[in-house]
This record gives C-alpha cells, structure tokens and sequence, in this order.
C-alpha cells in the first residue's frame, strides 16, 4: 500500500499529512473533518487541492495538527495536501502551482514591544 507523508506549515501551525488511497475519509487527530474544522470557509479551504487536481473521493487522510489556531491549522494542512499530492504525482505541479497551493505563507506574528499594549497598539495617550 503506498502512502504519502509531507509537512505542512503556516503562522505557528504545523500539520503532518499523511495520504493513503482510500474512499476520502479525514481523520484530523483522531476526529473527523467536520467534528475538528467546525466553519465552512476553513473546510473550502482544505479541500481546494483535492478540488484542482480532482481527486476528491480517491485517498484517505491520517492527519496530526498542533500549533497556532484553526485558520493557521488549516492553511498547513491544505500546504500538506498539496505536498502530499505531488508526492504521488508530478504532473499535478502545474494547476497546484498556477493556484498558490505549493507556496508557503510566509507571515509570522510580530513580537510584543516592551512600553506598548500589543505589537504595534499603544496605551491611550494622556495629556493631564
């Protein structure tokens, strides 16, 4: 049986995919697709890969997410996917290039400044 293992990462996510053939079964640590990625536009999200190369109902995904929070989980396992696609094959590069699937998001967290609230928020400016 031939399986497919790639990384995915975005913000502080990182996910690990793992692709098998199969019926299109998710298993996202140890619960269902739609049980761990509550919000319709996070699902579109993941299955725009699958959607490009059509192959929506051919393999199954053993997936294991931590980091960050859902919108960072879910563009690093729409990353894996890709990856994980072009594992099994090359002549899908194309249409997941031309779409951005392959390019990792490469914006992070700014830091915290000391004297400020947030990164860039500062405290209410007081004359008296």
């Amino acid at each position: 049986m031939e399986e497919y293992v790639s990384v995915g990462r975005r913000k502080n996510s990182i996910a690990r995919v793992r692709m098998v053939p199969g019926k299109g079964k998710f298993n996202v640590n140890g619960k269902e697709l739609l049980e761990y990625f509550k919000r319709e536009t996070l699902l579109m999200d993941i299955m725009q890969p699958l959607e490009v190369t059509e192959k929506l109902n051919e393999f199954d995904f053993i997936i294991r997410c931590n980091g960050g929070g859902l919108s960072g989980q879910a563009g690093a396992v729409r990353l894996g996917i890709a990856r994980s696609l072009l594992a099994f094959s090359e002549d899908f590069r194309s249409s997941l290039k031309q779409n951005g699937f392959l390019t990792r998001d490469p914006r992070e967290t700014e830091r915290k400044k000391y004297g400020l609230a947030k990164a860039r928020k500062r405290f209410q400016f007081s004359k008296r």
